[in-house]
């Protein structure tokens, strides 16, 4: 059995396609889904229906929430504000519908591992240093859990050796073997909105039965991004941010 892991697509039409272009070359059998499926991007029902299509075993992020209705968007700074405003009226009832019905967090997905959005404590923390991390961890019921929220790939384990963390080189994906006496905490990356200094869009494998993790890039036509983004009248700031992965 290999998994599909998608994270924070952010209605980035153009970094989804070329992610599932990618995987489909590789080959999948599940998909799972880390939430935020919309949110700053400009194609939040285009993203929606792609993803509803895969059938995935899905949870909501915090944009999820907000974009549909189902919390204000108070935490949200100024220019997130605007998005999830525009989202939500972009939206259709349907769409809208779905994502405010998508599962709380975290979500077992068979007996080895589990997915969050930000915790498997709280749904709506990010996830950055070695407490949160530690903590995450322990809180989780099975050895791995996926998560995302950060934007930002990364691998926390925990075992016999203590807490060891890694992430992936600069123009490098990451394999990850699992080690049964260690315990881990992986976080794919965003597909559609990367904040680790690298653009291209991000994702992972997860194949249980051989316990490996492989966490991916692949080039998307940033570009196109950008013009939905300003033909849509979101804040240029969003379309700007794609370019450098921040």
């Amino acid at each position: 059995m290999r998994y599909l892991v998608l994270s924070d697509i952010h209605a980035n039409l153009q970094a989804l396609d070329a992610v599932l272009a990618d995987a489909r070359a590789v080959g999948y059998d599940r998909v799972v889904v880390l939430g935020d499926l919309v949110g700053y991007g400009a194609d939040p029902n285009a993203v929606v229906e792609r993803v509803r299509a895969l059938d995935p075993a899905a949870i909501r992020g915090n944009h999820d929430k907000v974009c549909s209705g189902v919390e204000p968007a108070h935490s949200f700074n100024m220019v997130a504000r605007i998005a999830a405003e525009w989202t939500l009226n972009a939206l259709t009832p349907d769409n809208r519908r779905y994502l405010a019905e998508l599962p709380v967090g975290p979500r077992q997905i068979d007996d080895r591992f589990e997915i969050c959005h930000g915790s498997p404590y709280d749904e709506d923390l990010y996830v950055f240093d070695e407490m949160e991390a530690q903590q995450s961890i322990r809180s989780a019921t099975q050895p791995l859990c996926l998560f995302g929220h950060t934007h930002v790939p990364v691998m926390w384990s925990l075992g016999p050796r203590g807490l060891e963390m890694a992430a992936p080189r600069d123009g490098d994906g990451m394999v990850v073997d699992l080690d049964d006496a260690q315990r881990y905490l992986i976080n794919p990356g965003s597909v559609g909105q990367p904040r680790d200094g690298d653009p291209r869009a991000a994702y992972a494998f997860v194949e249980p039965e051989v316990r490996r993790v492989s966490l991916r890039r692949v080039v998307y036509p940033i570009e196109a991004a950008q013009a939905a983004i300003l033909n849509a009248e979101l804040p240029a700031v969003l379309a700007r941010r794609l370019a450098v992965g921040r």
